[in-house]
């Protein structure tokens, strides 16, 4: 009897890369002319369950530097950009501007039911099944499963997608 080969579909970002990248931008921040004497920082706030950077920057335009700092940094860590959700800036403490970056772990119930329909329009032989903040797929043809692969990564999906376990 053959026996099923699987895979995971999982949404992670390496939260010490993260950190280490937060530190090269802090690092930056107190280097650059355009930022002496200024408010501004950078900090990573992270939780058991998630993890978030606050950026606090004097005006908007020192706010989008810092935004392509902390960009520029966790692209030179590997840590891919569609993983940073950032938020509507707010006002702070003496007229500065405060905002959250929030990074996704995990797949959304929502994106995970886009994936599956995706996988189904594919028409392979692959079983899907959603497991907490990831997917599993499973199929008696390894060669399905890199099909599904393949086409998994050519869709324009807003969330960083790793294919993990694959037996």
């Amino acid at each position: 009897m053959a026996s099923d080969f699987s895979f995971d579909i999982v949404s992670r970002v390496d939260l010490q890369d993260v950190d280490n990248a937060v530190n090269q931008a802090k690092k930056e921040l107190l280097t650059r002319y355009d930022f002496k004497g200024s408010k501004s920082s950078v900090e990573l706030l992270a939780e058991k369950d998630a993890a978030r950077i606050r950026l606090v920057a004097d005006d908007e335009m020192k706010l989008r530097n810092l935004q392509d700092i902390l960009k520029t940094r966790m692209a030179g860590r590997k840590v891919p950009l569609k993983a940073l959700d950032f938020k509507t800036p707010e006002k702070a403490f003496d007229d500065c501007l405060r905002q959250e970056v929030v990074l996704q772990q995990g797949i959304a119930h929502e994106k995970a039911k886009e994936i599956i329909r995706a996988i189904k329009d594919l028409k392979a032989k692959v079983q899907t099944a959603i497991q907490g903040d990831q997917l599993r797929g499973s199929s008696r043809s390894k060669d399905e499963l890199q099909a599904v692969i393949r086409h998994i990564q050519t869709l324009p999906l807003d969330i960083p997608v790793q294919f993990t376990n694959f037996r």
